[in-house]
C-alpha cells in the first residue's frame, strides 16, 4: 500500500513539473519578447508591423523592407532557446499519456525543440541564401510553429489521458486551428509591405504559447 502511494504522489509530482515546463516555455518567450522589443527604440520596435525574428538580429541591417536593429538580441535568441528546450521538457514529463497520441505529443514536442534551437543559433538576416544554402531561420520557424500548433490540437485532442480540464482541451483546439490558419495568411504576406505583418504572425505563433500555458495551468490544477 505505502508502496503505491509513493507510486501515485511520483506521478502527481511528475504530472505537476510537467504542467510547470509547459506554462514557462510560453513565459520565456513573452518575457524575451518584450524585453529585447523595450530595447528597440530607434525607431520603436512595432508588434503589429515588425517580424518577431527581428529580434534576435542585432544589425544595423535590413531584410524583407524591414530595419533589424535589435540591442538585446541575444535575450531574444536565448528566449527562442529555452522556448523550445522547455516545451519539449513539458511533453517528455506527461507520463500519463501513452499510445499513439503519447507518442505524437513527445515527437511534436521535439519538432518544436529543434525550431528553438534553430531560430536560436541561426537568427534571421533577410538575406537570400547563398546557391545552394538551407535557410536553417526559415525551416525552424516553420519547424515552431507548425509543429507548436498541431501538437497544441492534439494535446487539446488528449485533454482525458492528459489530466487536462475538457473545456481547456476544446479551446486548445480551436487555438491550434486558428494558428494554422493565420500561418497560411502570414506566409501569403511574408516579405510584402503589409502593415500588419507582425500581427499576422502573432496570431500564428501566440496560440502555441498560449495553448501550452492554459494546457499547463489545468494540469497543475489537476482538473480533469
Amino acid at each position: 500500500m505505502t508502496e503505491t502511494l509513493v507510486q501515485v504522489d511520483s506521478r502527481r509530482g511528475q504530472r505537476a513539473t510537467a504542467g510547470i515546463a509547459l506554462i514557462l516555455g510560453g513565459l520565456v518567450f513573452v518575457v524575451a519578447e518584450f524585453i529585447a522589443a523595450a530595447a528597440w527604440t530607434d525607431p520603436p520596435y512595432s508588434y503589429t508591423y515588425h517580424y518577431i525574428s527581428n529580434l534576435g538580429v542585432h544589425g544595423p541591417t535590413e531584410g524583407f523592407g524591414q530595419v533589424m536593429y535589435s540591442p538585446l538580441a541575444w535575450v531574444m535568441n536565448t528566449g527562442f532557446l529555452l522556448f523550445g528546450i522547455t516545451l519539449f521538457a513539458g511533453t517528455a514529463l506527461l507520463a500519463n499519456l501513452r499510445g499513439p497520441r503519447g507518442w505524437a505529443v513527445r515527437a511534436l514536442g521535439f519538432v518544436v525543440a529543434v525550431g528553438g534551437v534553430l531560430l536560436a543559433l541561426h537568427p534571421g538576416s533577410g538575406e537570400t541564401p547563398d546557391s545552394g544554402a538551407v535557410d536553417l531561420h526559415s525551416i525552424g520557424a516553420l519547424a515552431s510553429i507548425v509543429g507548436g500548433n498541431v501538437l497544441v490540437v492534439v494535446l487539446g485532442r488528449a485533454h482525458r489521458q492528459a489530466a487536462i480540464a475538457a473545456t481547456t482541451g476544446r479551446a486548445m483546439v480551436v487555438l491550434g486551428v486558428f494558428g494554422l490558419v493565420s500561418l497560411v495568411g502570414f506566409l501569403s504576406v511574408a516579405g510584402t509591405s503589409a502593415g500588419l505583418i507582425g500581427l499576422v504572425e502573432r496570431c500564428a505563433v501566440y496560440p502555441v504559447l498560449i495553448g501550452c500555458a492554459c494546457a499547463g495551468w489545468s494540469i497543475v490544477r489537476g482538473r480533469r
